[in-house]
């Protein structure tokens, strides 16, 4: 028999990011789920949450907390045909759904995708945020329910939907190409033209190069965590960048931002995969989030 209290504690733990803040949710006392916690953790044999500021999840307490999502739309759905079901004085928690999305798509399109479901259920998102190589694992790991991601191959367990291609230019401020490509956008001057990274596993930049040039220079860049952060940075002449079109076009026509090469577009598939657990139980979601990539994304598939 699974133990709910110690599950419920775990999962707002986790939400909440302290103990003292489950414990108000849960209008009980912080020791209360301190102890529900370790009993759980005791009964398992293993560290489900790593005690901080904020509090985490070890990966075994993402597997209880994708658990407890489900649990909660199972019982939403549940409480919604038989309302008698519900206890008067317990106030009813809302479902918290955690799925995954690259960077570039949150500041583009995917937050549209939220307003609608918003719009429509009572649940709410909490947003990973990963590169678009790099969300499938989130999935793996069962650390989310659904996640947008480069890869086309379902992951075990998972449905993938195609959603359509965010389309990527090479830009750069008139002052910086007056500077770096006096000559021309060469190989020998992309080698030195700063470019900006968004961390480690950045790649398009190197990726507009080698569909560019067939390969890609090593070069100088400058680190910037940011979708927002990177287009300033162009404007700002800081570096040049692989934008999102959606980003950059108007600044394209105003003038404000050059594209290095002129019709040379990278073009990055996405695709939706979500828990075939929970596929039924996120029908609203995907069907919010497949409608909007496929109203801005280009070569919409389906």
């Amino acid at each position: 028999m699974l133990d709910y209290p110690g599950l419920q504690a775990v999962s707002l733990v986790v939400r909440t990011g302290s103990f003292d803040k489950a414990a108000q949710a849960l209008n009980v006392t912080p020791s209360a789920v301190s102890q529900r916690v370790k009993q759980l953790e005791e009964r398992l044999g293993t560290v489900l949450i790593i005690r901080g500021q904020p509090c985490t999840a070890t990966e075994r307490g993402e597997w209880l907390c994708r658990h407890m999502e489900q649990v909660g739309l199972l019982e939403g759905e549940l409480m919604t045909r038989l309302p008698a079901l519900a206890e008067p004085d317990q106030p009813q928690q809302r479902v918290t759904l955690r799925v995954a999305a690259n960077a570039d798509s949150l500041g583009t399109w995917f937050l549209r995708a939220v307003a609608a479901f918003a719009e429509r259920s009572p649940h709410l998102i909490d947003i990973a945020v990963d590169d678009q190589e790099h969300t499938a694992d989130w999935l793996r790991q069962g650390r989310v329910l659904a996640a947008v991601t480069a890869l086309n191959k379902p992951i075990q367990g998972c449905r993938v939907i195609p959603l359509g291609s965010l389309r990527y230019l090479a830009t750069a401020s008139p002052g910086f190409m007056a500077r770096h490509f006096t000559n021309g956008v060469t190989l020998p001057a992309l080698g030195q033209a700063p470019s900006l990274v968004f961390n480690q596993k950045d790649r398009l930049q190197s990726q507009w190069m080698e569909a560019a040039f067939g390969e890609s220079p090593t070069h100088p860049v400058h680190w910037v965590p940011s979708t927002q952060g990177f287009v300033e940075a162009s404007l700002l002449g800081i570096g040049w960048s692989a934008n999102p079109e959606l980003l950059v076009r108007e600044h394209l026509d105003a003038g404000r931002l050059c594209e290095l090469m002129a019709g040379m577009v990278l073009d990055t598939p996405l695709f939706w995969q979500v828990n075939r657990v929970a596929a039924e139980r996120l029908v609203d979601l995907t069907r919010a989030v497949v409608e909007t990539a496929r109203s801005l994304l280009v070569n919409p598939q389906g």
